[in-house]
């Protein structure tokens, strides 16, 4: 049995055939799947969609990109939230300078807010990094210095000294269909040494879709091809590496 730590079920992609795909997850032995907000709204519709289904349990927070889109009371809204039995973490949150839609001081502010959050109510914190880890591992150890961080580097795609500062502040990485890609032999070795106690799978959904379903819509089944890969970079069978890495997202998340 796997744990998709990280979709976004609530997304338009998913409305006409959730149902169906949430059978796909068990048909797949997926047992859990975690999905996660990235605003104030879609973490309302998180927190629906697992008050709806066993299965989902939901994350709450606000995505970097739209720290700036945010109305007034969004994140009294994502505190509320978050003390919800089926909330399970908070986030994603983190930097981003790829995109630029929301200028970086913000997004650090909301970042270290989402991480304080965490830190009072002992649920783990999701980052969502891209052209951005030296900014993000700045935050992190600034935080680190209050209080031991738990939380994920979700969809990692760093290189290995980012991977072993984000190991040794307390975080754990997830990757992502990504570490399927033919071309991501580096992103691969870096998998390699992610020690089994830190390490989680994904799939990013509706994005992300692994080998060899390359440029289709991704769901939480498909979480395997990751994970097979992933276990045969560690030189386990599947069944091995899912039991490693749903112990993990359970003790992580605290889910039984």
């Amino acid at each position: 049995m796997l744990i998709d730590t990280h979709a976004h079920l609530d997304e338009q992609s998913f409305h006409l055939d959730l149902e169906a795909v949430l059978r796909n997850a068990q048909e797949a032995q997926i047992e859990k799947i975690l999905t996660i907000g990235i605003t104030a709204e879609t973490s309302q519709s998180a927190v629906n969609l697992a008050n709806r289904f066993s299965q989902i349990h939901a994350v709450v927070g606000v995505q970097p990109n739209y720290v700036s889109e945010m109305k007034p009371n969004d994140f009294s809204l994502i505190e509320k939230l978050a003390n919800l039995d089926c909330v399970v973490g908070i986030g994603e949150t983190g930097l981003d300078r790829y995109w630029n839609h929301a200028p970086i001081d913000l997004q650090r502010e909301f970042f270290i807010k989402h991480i304080e959050l965490s830190q009072r109510i002992d649920k783990p914190f999701i980052v969502h990094c891209r052209d951005a880890e030296a900014d993000v591992v700045d935050v992190l150890k600034e935080c680190a210095e209050s209080q031991q961080l738990n939380g994920v580097m979700h969809s990692f795609c760093g290189d290995t000294a980012t991977a072993q500062t984000c190991l040794e502040l307390g975080m754990h990485i997830s990757f992502a269909g990504m570490v399927t890609f033919k071309k991501n032999e580096e992103l691969r070795a870096v998998a390699k040494t992610i020690p089994l106690d830190r390490i989680l799978v994904e799939t990013d959904s509706p994005y992300l879709a692994p080998v060899p379903l390359r440029g289709k819509r991704n769901e939480p089944a498909n979480v395997i091809h990751t994970a097979r890969c992933l276990a045969d970079l560690h030189g386990l069978t599947l069944d091995e590496f899912a039991k490693v890495t749903t112990a993990n997202a359970k003790i992580l998340f605290m889910i039984e």
